[in-house]
């Protein structure tokens, strides 16, 4: 989830600047404003953020690493950046000067097929331009389709930047050929699988490898000032979507590292495992580690973590949340089963997000009981849970909860129930009850294909999206929800199966 302080550092911002200020540039109509990270470059090395209109907005050595250049989150959120803060390429016009692709008649991207490597195209009435990314060792390298485009780089990443030049054409050459070996050793979705789900397997996993420290196995919730830390649930997610596409030693690395943090020092860390100032530990941490070391084969921790008084996946005050209650299932101090209550005559039996509070609003999180921290005896509970959040969403997916002050729906609570309803499928299946097991079945699909609507016309997922028209409104791609659509299309297409 979004970091908390970055609403009020930008209210700040907002209010407290001065007419001189700069100001974020109108973006064209239907594409988020300029400045916004929506696509990802890069391969496990150096990663960089790129806006809408080609511009690069963040570039770091490693994808929890140190940042070589970056857009502030604050600034994205306040408005107010100015047109040199990012690599920014312009197109020479015929009638003199040259202009940013913000000013283009229209705007599209897409990744060259089986890798990271990012293409932005713009038209200016007959003109034609295009630019296209690579993460290059230690920085970035660039392609242009002509000598039209000029890219501003601001001066701390010049040294890091090859344009059109025999180290730019290298670094392409060999990012494809690594990008799609890798691809390549996915395990295959299972027969039946339409070409929109193996699509959208593949530009998930390719997410998910460039957000993966390839050296450490560090994996960063996304690619912008802010999320480029690694939190346990957003990493415990990854390595299970990596494990069940076949990337085991991949899978067992990132497992490794989380395994070397210290959960209790804080909610998030750096490339280098030192924790994050500014975000006390959360609940639900030691669960998704227990959960991505069994994966993997190796041992779980043995410490003792409490799940009580702290804060969970929202990110808001400590509570005694359902999220944290349900991760901790997977450890040695996991809740009393009666924390979980029972169905009543009166109302059907839902898990909210305070499992010890009666009526207390309907939350997204109780799709983990039914995976990754499967408790068959909630199964009911979770499908009624589910099923009111799903009849409350849009054409863009859920809120994270019943009671969720803002309509924008978030992609990992999509991504995560449309898992959850697949394994209720296959157990409701099993079971015999084929009419159950269509009825769950068909309520992962619909959740799935709000994640198609909800990602970019290059497929990367947005944290999440404006309600009514589908904009990414924060950090692109986003590891999170890749992760959990990876683990469901797998669920609903097992490979023989």
């Amino acid at each position: 989830m979004a970091p908390v302080a970055a609403g009020a550092v930008a209210a700040v911002l907002v209010s407290g600047g001065s007419p001189s200020d700069p100001r974020t540039p109108p973006g064209l109509p239907g594409l988020p404003p300029p400045f916004l990270g929506v696509a990802v470059v890069g391969s496990g090395e150096s990663t960089a953020a790129v806006d809408a209109y080609g511009s690069v907005v963040d570039l770091r050595e490693a994808p929890a690493g140190r940042a070589l250049m970056a857009v502030t989150a604050e600034r994205q959120a306040a408005g107010t950046v100015a047109a040199d803060d990012a690599i920014v390429p312009r197109v020479r016009l015929p009638s003199g000067g040259a202009v940013p692709l913000w000013r283009a008649d229209s705007v599209r991207q897409s990744y060259l097929s089986g890798t990271n490597v990012l293409f932005t195209t713009a038209r200016f009435g007959g003109i034609r331009a295009a630019i296209a990314f690579v993460a290059a060792p230690g920085g970035l390298a660039c392609l242009t389709s002509s000598n039209r485009i000029a890219l501003h780089v601001p001066p701390e990443a010049r040294e890091r930047v090859h344009c059109d030049d025999a180290v730019a054409r290298r670094a392409f050459r060999a990012a494809a050929r690594q990008d799609r070996h890798w691809a390549r050793r996915a395990r295959e979705l299972g027969a039946g699988a339409p070409a929109w789900a193996r699509q959208m397997q593949r530009r998930s996993l390719l997410v998910l490898r460039a957000l993966t420290d390839r050296e450490t196995g560090a994996v960063a919730a996304g690619a912008r000032d802010g999320w480029a830390y690694v939190w346990p649930r957003d990493a415990g997610a990854a390595i299970l979507a990596l494990d069940v596409a076949g990337y085991r030693a991949e899978a067992r690395q990132a497992a490794r590292f989380l395994l070397g943090l210290d959960l209790g020092a804080a909610a998030r860390f750096d490339g280098g495992g030192a924790p994050i100032e500014g975000r006390a530990a959360q609940g639900d941490a030691a669960g998704w580690v227990a959960v991505a070391a069994r994966t993997t084969g190796l041992p779980a921790p043995s410490e003792s973590y409490a799940w009580q008084d702290l804060a969970d996946y929202q990110e808001k005050s400590p509570g005694d949340y359902l999220g944290n209650a349900l991760a901790a299932t997977a450890t040695a101090d996991g809740p009393e089963p009666s924390i979980w209550g029972t169905k009543s005559a009166h109302r059907p039996w839902v898990l909210g997000r305070e499992p010890s509070e009666p009526g207390s609003e309907v939350d997204s999180a109780a799709a983990w009981a039914v995976q990754p921290f499967s408790q068959p005896a909630l199964f009911p509970a979770a499908r009624t849970s589910m099923q009111r959040l799903l009849d409350m969403g849009g054409r863009f997916g859920i809120v994270p909860s019943e009671d969720w002050p803002e309509a924008d729906p978030w992609t990992a609570p999509t991504a995560w129930s449309a898992w959850a309803f697949a394994a209720l499928a296959r157990d409701a299946q099993q079971r015999g009850d084929a009419e159950q097991a269509g009825h769950d079945r068909r309520g992962a699909l619909r959740l799935l294909a709000a994640l198609r609507r909800a990602a970019t016309p290059a497929g990367d997922l947005p944290e999440r999206v404006d309600a009514r028209t589908g904009v990414p409104r924060s950090t692109t791609p986003l590891a999170w929800p890749h992760a959990f659509a990876i683990v469901a299309l797998y669920e609903l297409w097992p490979p023989g199966g």
